[in-house]
């Protein structure tokens, strides 16, 4: 499936006709999980590097902002759902860093981070490796990176158990007869299960905007070295990797050049507000990818729009959104995630196993990028990568060297 521009107005025009409530409900979930879970380790990097109120809201503005609209202008513009979201590596990098540096210093490192992804995305060769990985290596990574969500559904039964019972059984009935409603239905029954046992409690506070606030870079070798370089290295590697792998699974081409480009130029732009990293998502893309989202892969694009306007809606409106995600119960976010995800789980798993010859290499992706094993400051997904390409490199050439015998 190649990328596809929306040259006539007919054609753009045609994202009212191909809205659903399925697609629409897949960018709502992205965006809870993203603000329910992530967003956490930015705040708690933002406290070590000792920000102030305003700072931080600034940088939670510009994270929010900043993957609203890449994920929203790409999803339109090529006609895939193209799930972008700010770093979360690169925030739990910055946890135990930011504290030794200026603010300056940091939007400085932020700023030539954007600048480095930019120029590494507009090579081409990023996308060029990654079209060479064997698919079910690439499957066995996505398999991985989503099994902790399906066994958290099942580790919730401790905690919230009729919310649990109650999701799943709503996902099974309604997917048997209406697979599009399936994840919004099940959704429903997790909170109204959720509010009707130990209660949800939202924050009091009024919806007020949030004002981004403009810092000077300062340029320091230090925080180039300390910052920039690993900031960058997770992030293409633990992030922009598994996003390319995650469209590449459900039958997309994307642009590597285009994606990693203008979430590189995003990233520069919105340094001087903060924002750390703008990137390819992958957990949250696989939410937005999937059939839960739309049967029909052409029409899925809309699930990526609607990402980035509740994306645009949490940042516009600081805090208190944030807040309304947050007062979730950590539990009840789990299970609405892994449900969410129990589809493309599955697909994943049968696409990793199905090649028998390359059933190896995919098992030690799967079982690498599932232990969430982490070196280097590097997670697991890349090096499920790694060792998987490593394991199908050695059986090939075996395999090789026993003809030529």
């Amino acid at each position: 499936m190649g990328r596809r521009r929306g040259g006539s107005g007919a054609e753009r025009r045609r994202v009212g006709r191909d809205a659903s409530v399925s697609a629409v409900v897949a960018g709502l979930v992205a965006v809870m999980v993203s603000c329910s879970g992530p967003l956490v380790i930015v705040l708690a990097a933002a406290e070590a590097g000792r920000l102030n109120g305003e700072q931080t809201a600034s940088w939670v503005w510009a994270a929010c902002v900043g993957s609203g609209v890449t994920c929203a202008a790409l999803s339109w513009w090529t006609r895939m759902p193209v799930i972008t979201a700010f770093s979360t590596p690169g925030a739990a990098v910055l946890v135990g860093s930011l504290g030794q540096y200026s603010y300056p210093e940091a939007i400085g490192a932020f700023l030539v981070t954007g600048l480095a992804m930019a120029l590494i995305g507009a090579t081409g060769f990023f996308g060029w490796a990654m079209r060479r990985v064997p698919p079910g290596v690439v499957a066995g990574m996505l398999a991985g990176v989503l099994f902790s969500f399906g066994a958290g559904v099942f580790s919730a039964l401790d905690s919230i158990p009729v919310s649990v019972l109650a999701s799943l059984a709503t996902y099974f009935v309604v997917k048997r007869r209406s697979p599009r409603y399936a994840v919004a239905l099940a959704l429903l029954a997790a909170v109204l299960a959720a509010a009707a046992g130990p209660g949800i409690h939202a924050p009091a506070g009024d919806i007020a905007p949030a004002v981004p606030v403009f810092t000077s870079p300062d340029f320091s070798l230090q925080a180039m070295v300390g910052i920039a370089v690993p900031l960058t290295v997770v992030t293409m590697a633990s992030q922009n990797t598994p996003g390319l792998a995650v469209l590449a699974a459900f039958g997309y081409r994307p642009d590597d050049r285009l994606l990693i480009g203008v979430t590189g130029l995003t990233t520069t732009a919105l340094a001087p507000f903060g924002g750390h990293g703008i990137n390819l998502a992958a957990i949250t893309a696989a939410i937005c990818t999937g059939e839960e989202a739309h049967p029909d892969s052409r029409r899925r694009y809309v699930a990526g729009i609607a990402c980035g306007f509740f994306y645009l809606l949490t940042g516009i409106c600081g805090a208190t959104l944030v807040g309304l995600f947050t007062a979730l119960p950590t539990d009840l976010i789990v299970v609405i995630a892994g449900v969410a995800l129990l589809g493309t789980f599955s697909t994943s798993l049968a696409q990793a196993v199905a090649d028998e010859p390359g059933r190896d290499a995919a098992v030690v992706t799967f079982l690498t990028t599932a232990s969430d094993v982490t070196l280097g400051g590097i997670g697991s997904s890349c090096w499920g990568l790694v060792l998987g390409l490593a394991t199908h490199v050695t059986l090939t050439l075996r395999g090789r060297f026993r003809k030529a015998d």
